[in-house]
Parts: structure tokens; C-alpha cells; sequence
């Protein structure tokens, strides 16, 4: 068998074949090219000069504010980084998120950072999302109403008509009473609870003082008041023996002898004559300027029975003690001393013999 050269191709072949082997050259190019961007400008940024020809130098650890706001991209949040010193530059960040796969987990928000730090550092940071700026109020035991509002208004930097208005316009509700149409501030006297709160700055005053009338109402319905509801009183009744006692006496101890002194009175019809309620009913706190014979409902010096409302916030001892008094036989107490102590009597003869005691000794004037 004989082999004939194969004929030669023709020059519309040849043209051909070149033409398909550029085209498979393009189309490899375009996708390395495509695929390695992201690695291309990487590199890029990676050996370019950190400090480039009339750029400004950015000192690091320098606090930084920074906003992100909703939708933004990876992309997006590595050139506000980058724009406000925090990283070097986007590329860094976008490079970090991958590596943590963090790109579906990054929250918006406002953010105190620094400049240059880690970028696996901010993405930490933008994956758990801003910290609320927050602040704390401790409220004290026996504050009333309107210096509870003091208390809060100063800590919180909100204007004290504001949560005036929060109580008085119905924008915070409690259990514990059935409030007039139209309330005045001693209605709300005893029902926010002191302790110390943490709110947010962006929280309103009418849900801060729901939170502390809600706290209220949970330490109110935790204690048993079996005792004093045998004897006719109701739970807020209770909270307003609570107040009696907040505002008397310091020592903890005590708070259950002074309770008992209260029920023993009530239940023989025998006025108060708590000076508290008389304080209270002067608007004052002096105890120079008290006058027993002030007409008003909260006088226990002559008004039989408990005042109409509380006359101080109650704190969970006094709670507890006006549900479950001593038992005593005392009608009577006086201070005693300097440190807070009282000296407790069941008859008058007792009592009188306390108090000259306490003024021999310069306790009383």
C-alpha cells in the first residue's frame, strides 16, 4: 500500500485555526482576570507604600465615632473604615471578612472604634453589633415622688416635666391603684420602686418610670399580706404602712418593732402620730418647722387611720415588715440615740420616761 502526502491546507484553514486559539487565549484572560480582581487589587494594596506622596499620616489608637448604616455591603463598610482612619484600607477589611465569613453578619449601627486597628478585630466588633450607650440611676429608699423625678431628671439629662407629664398624662400605668381621672404627683407617691436601674440613653422618660412602677408592682405581689388582709387592710394599705416605716426608722432590724407599733395602733383606733406624715404634709423635711396642728389628711397627729397615700418610696424591708409585724405590746417608740436606735414602750408612762431619757442625753431638744 502506498501513502500519499496528505495535501496541504488551505489558507482559509489556517487563518481559521489561529483565529479559535486567540479567541480560547481571551477567554481564559478574561476569566483570570475576572476571578483574580479581587486577589489583583489585593496584592495591590498589599505592596503599595502605606504612606503614599501627600497623603495625611494617621495616628493609630485614636477614638473614632463611625456610622454604618442599614444595607451596607462589605464593600461599602470597608470604605467607610478605611475613609475614617480605622483600617488601612477597604481591601483589608473585605479580605478579613472572608477569611471570617462574616459578610451576611455585619450590623449597622454607630460604633466607637479606633484608627488602625486589626481588621479581624472590627469584624469581631461589627458581628456583635453596637454597644447601647447606657447609664445608671440608683434610687434611694424614702425619696418621694417629685424627688424621685429630681433623681432621674439629673442622672438621665431628660427635663423634669417630662416625667411629670409621663405620670400625670397616662402614659405609665400601675396594679396597685385605680388612679383618679385627673392625678396629682401624691397619687404616684410610693409606687416606683427604689433601686438601681440601667436604661439606655434613648429610652423615654414614661418607660423609665414604668420599668420602676412595674418593679413595684412585681416586689408588692411577691410578699404575702395574709396578715394584714385579716385585718381589714388591702396590699396598697400595706405599701403605705411600708412608707410609714421607710421614712422613720434607719435600722433594719427595727423596721418589724415599729410595723408592730403601727398595727397595734390601727387596730385599737388610736391615732398615728407618725411626725413623718406631718413633714410630709408640710412639704418639708425640716424638722424645725413641724407643726402638728397643720391641717391636712396626711396629719396623723389628728387624723385617725393611715394617710391617704404613701408618703415615701418603700424599700423591700419595709415591704416585708409592714406584712409581718413583731409581735409586741408597744404603742410607743422614741429615738434613742445618734446611731438610729428607738426605745420602745407600751404605756404612756413608759413612753414619757423614754423621751425625758432621750433628752437628758441630747438626743432630742
Amino acid at each position: 500500500m502506498t501513502y500519499e502526502p496528505a495535501p496541504e491546507p488551505s489558507p482559509w484553514v489556517r487563518v481559521a485555526k489561529v483565529v479559535s486559539v486567540i479567541g480560547l487565549v481571551v477567554v481564559a484572560g478574561v476569566a483570570i482576570v475576572g476571578g483574580g480582581s479581587y486577589l489583583g487589587r489585593w496584592v495591590g494594596s498589599t505592596f503599595s507604600s502605606d504612606d503614599p506622596a501627600g497623603a495625611p499620616s494617621v495616628v493609630p489608637g485614636l477614638d473614632v465615632t463611625v456610622e454604618i448604616p442599614a444595607g451596607s455591603t462589605a464593600e461599602d463598610i470597608g470604605a467607610i473604615l478605611a475613609a475614617q482612619g480605622v483600617v488601612r484600607s477597604a481591601l483589608e477589611f473585605e479580605v478579613a471578612v472572608r477569611n471570617n465569613e462574616a459578610a451576611s453578619r455585619l450590623q449597622a449601627g454607630t460604633y466607637g472604634l479606633e484608627t488602625l486597628m486589626d481588621p479581624s478585630e472590627v469584624v469581631a466588633v461589627l458581628v456583635v453589633g453596637p454597644v447601647a450607650d447606657t447609664y445608671r440611676v440608683t434610687v434611694i429608699e424614702g425619696l418621694r415622688v417629685s424627688e424621685i423625678l429630681t433623681r432621674l431628671s439629673e442622672v438621665s439629662g431628660r427635663p423634669y416635666a417630662e416625667f411629670e407629664q409621663a405620670l400625670l398624662e397616662g402614659e405609665v400605668d400601675t396594679s396597685l391603684r385605680e388612679m383618679p381621672a385627673e392625678p396629682g404627683l401624691a397619687d404616684w407617691e410610693g409606687l416606683l420602686f427604689p433601686d438601681t436601674y440601667e436604661f439606655t440613653r434613648s429610652a423615654s422618660p414614661a418607660s423609665i418610670l414604668q420599668r420602676l412602677a412595674s418593679t413595684m408592682e412585681q416586689r408588692v405581689d411577691s410578699i404575702d399580706w395574709s396578715v394584714l388582709e385579716a385585718s381589714g387592710f388591702s396590699p396598697y394599705d400595706g405599701l403605705i404602712i411600708a412608707s410609714l416605716i421607710e421614712t422613720e426608722v434607719l435600722l433594719d432590724d427595727e423596721r418589724p418593732t415599729v410595723s408592730s407599733v403601727v398595727h397595734n395602733r390601727l387596730a385599737l383606733g388610736m391615732k398615728l402620730d407618725i411626725d413623718a406624715t406631718v413633714l410630709y404634709a408640710l412639704g418639708t423635711r425640716d424638722i424645725s418647722q413641724f407643726d402638728n396642728e397643720v391641717d391636712s389628711p396626711y396629719n396623723t397627729y389628728l387624723v385617725n387611720g393611715l394617710p391617704p397615700t404613701p408618703i415615701a418610696g418603700p424599700g423591700r424591708a419595709s415591704l416585708e415588715a409592714a406584712a409581718a409585724p413583731a409581735d409586741t405590746e408597744f404603742l410607743f417608740y422614741v429615738l434613742s440615740d445618734l446611731e438610729g436606735h428607738h426605745a420602745f414602750a407600751a404605756t404612756i408612762e413608759e413612753h414619757n420616761a423614754n423621751v425625758a431619757r432621750a433628752r437628758e442625753e441630747g438626743v432630742l431638744p
